[in-house]
């Protein structure tokens, strides 16, 4: 805890020089402030990424700033928290988010998101955090998300932002896939961590009914939902919707469903990035998911790790993900996702179909 304090501490007065050094900063809310949402904004060019260490170098903001990006999502684990005491939470909250690396980035450009198990409280975790009311609140201050929005008096930190003019519409829907999740089945086999839970759920039925009416209601011609775990992938061990496997078929059922125009998945936790696709008979698109997590640490000795739907490189460096649109491509946008890393590297990127 005093570790955290002084790390705070200092960030505060690095910035406190830098304000003096800058005549432009007329105030505190200049400084520290991140850019304001614009709904109307056309959007071509988002930038994602998860798994971010608040006590780990800072480095990744300014190659992500360098590839001009109008948005930043969190895809979760966006600290490091771990506890059920929130005034530690709330200190390494700060921690990340004074960081001047990283106050720097979020003056540039807006931000939003949501969150994956390590800055939800414990470690995968669902319903069963005792403090998971309390951990939103801070999550949502972190993001500085306003006082009076809905998100503050529901359960769960799922929301929605659409950008653009009628016609060049990307619907973003942050999905929370923690705070009503039912619990995991343990896995006695060490290769594998967990068995299925044939019953269970991950987003609980008000944000189920939630989620309908936000594709329902949806005009946009391209759809990104973001959530903490993966969707498409069925084969690795560890955390995601195929452990559920009732809640990831009724996933994949209502974008078939309601014919939702170029549905792209996207999801952190793993420390790994890459790109999966399903495809199926009588659906104009497939479903792609662009998994992309690592930005202060990753798993570099990865390997090779079994996903039948991947349709990219697997990648074990540190990374974050790009997609771009081009609004002029035809009768319907195009989309190619990247994942890249440090120097205006590019691991993958895919040009969705």
């Amino acid at each position: 805890m005093y570790r955290l304090f002084i790390l705070c501490f200092c960030s505060f007065i690095l910035l406190a020089c830098n304000r003096k050094s800058n005549p432009t900063a007329t105030n505190a809310k200049d400084l520290y402030q991140s850019q304001e949402i614009d709904l109307e904004q056309t959007l071509t060019t988002i930038a994602l990424g998860s798994c971010n260490r608040q006590d780990l170098p800072q480095d990744m903001w300014n190659h992500i700033l360098a590839q001009e990006p109008q948005l930043w999502v969190w895809l979760g684990d966006n600290i490091y928290g771990d506890s059920e005491d929130m005034s530690v939470m709330k200190a390494k909250y700060m921690q990340q988010k004074y960081a001047p690396e990283y106050v720097a980035f979020r003056r540039e450009l807006p931000i939003i998101g949501t969150w994956d198990d390590h800055d939800f409280g414990v470690n995968d975790g669902g319903k069963e955090f005792s403090k998971r009311a309390e951990s939103q609140a801070l999550m949502l201050d972190f993001l500085d998300v306003p006082k009076d929005a809905p998100v503050r008096s529901q359960a769960g930190v799922y929301q929605s932002y659409t950008f653009g003019p009628k016609e060049k519409q990307v619907k973003i829907i942050l999905l929370d896939s923690r705070y009503h999740r039912d619990a995991t089945v343990d896995n006695p086999d060490p290769k594998a961590r967990y068995l299925p839970n044939e019953t269970g759920t991950i987003l609980g039925e008000a944000q189920w009914q939630w989620l309908e009416q936000e594709l329902i209601n949806s005009e946009a011609q391209v759809h990104i939902i973001a959530n903490g775990i993966q969707v498409i992938p069925e084969d690795h061990g560890y955390e995601k919707w195929a452990n559920f496997p009732k809640e990831r078929q009724r996933l994949i059922d209502l974008l078939r469903k309601h014919s939702i125009s170029r549905p792209i998945l996207v999801s952190g936790d793993r420390h790994i990035a890459e790109v999966s696709k399903l495809v199926f008979p009588y659906y104009d698109y497939p479903i792609y998911e662009l998994t992309t997590s690592g930005l202060t640490h990753s798993y570099d000795k990865v390997g090779e790790e079994p996903n039948r739907h991947r349709v990219s490189k697997l990648i074990g460096e540190l990374n974050f993900g790009i997609i771009r649109i081009d609004w002029a491509a035809g009768d319907a946008p195009g989309v190619r996702v990247e994942v890249r890393g440090k120097n205006d590297k590019i691991h993958t990127a895919v040009d969705l179909d």
